[in-house]
């Protein structure tokens, strides 16, 4: 038996194992919310991370989750027994408020951004041009049927060392203060 190869594979072998042990958590999208890349006007625009998230992360926003998500129906503000049960119904609702907001706004020539729905809040995040009416297009976003919330994450700065939302390039970097 060749002892020197077989001590170098096992090495090898060991090697890999801990390299996994060690490696990057695998971020995943754990509880289904909707992330909708909506427009791409502007260049070299940090995407973000969105919903995706460590199984730790996941477990540690568990109760958390469960307890916004039930509340609203407790207090008797929503129909439905959980705020997330509405995300999917006002992802197939976004696109056609979209279209009506860019014929007042122009927001698609405008905006690199993305949109995660979660429990009836939508964080818009990504970039908007200098001068772009950004009110405007949040409180109109915010008229889509069943929204509660809509959360204003957006930069006009792609190049800023820090953008109000962690991105998939760094996603154990926090984000910085909401920019206005």
């Amino acid at each position: 038996m060749n002892y020197p190869v077989l001590l170098r594979v096992s090495c090898l072998l060991i090697g890999m194992a801990a390299s996994q042990v060690y490696a990057d958590p695998l971020r995943v999208n754990r509880g289904h919310d909707p992330f909708l890349p909506i427009s791409k006007a502007i260049a070299d625009c940090p995407a973000p991370l969105g919903p995706l998230e460590t199984e730790q992360e996941w477990l540690d926003d568990s109760h958390y989750r469960i307890e916004r998500g039930n509340s609203c129906w407790i207090e008797g503000r929503c129909r439905l027994s959980n705020a997330y049960l509405y995300d999917a119904e006002i992802a197939d609702a976004v696109p056609r408020r979209l279209a009506s907001i860019n014929l007042a706004t122009h927001w698609r020539e405008q905006t690199t951004l993305w949109l995660t729905l979660q429990r009836r809040f939508i964080y818009v995040e990504g970039c908007v041009a200098p001068g772009f009416d950004k009110k405007t297009f949040l409180d109109e976003l915010a008229k889509t049927a069943d929204v509660d919330r809509v959360i204003d994450n957006t930069t006009n700065d792609p190049h800023a060392a820090q953008v109000p939302y962690r991105t998939l390039a760094n996603p154990d970097k926090k984000a910085n203060a909401q920019q206005e």
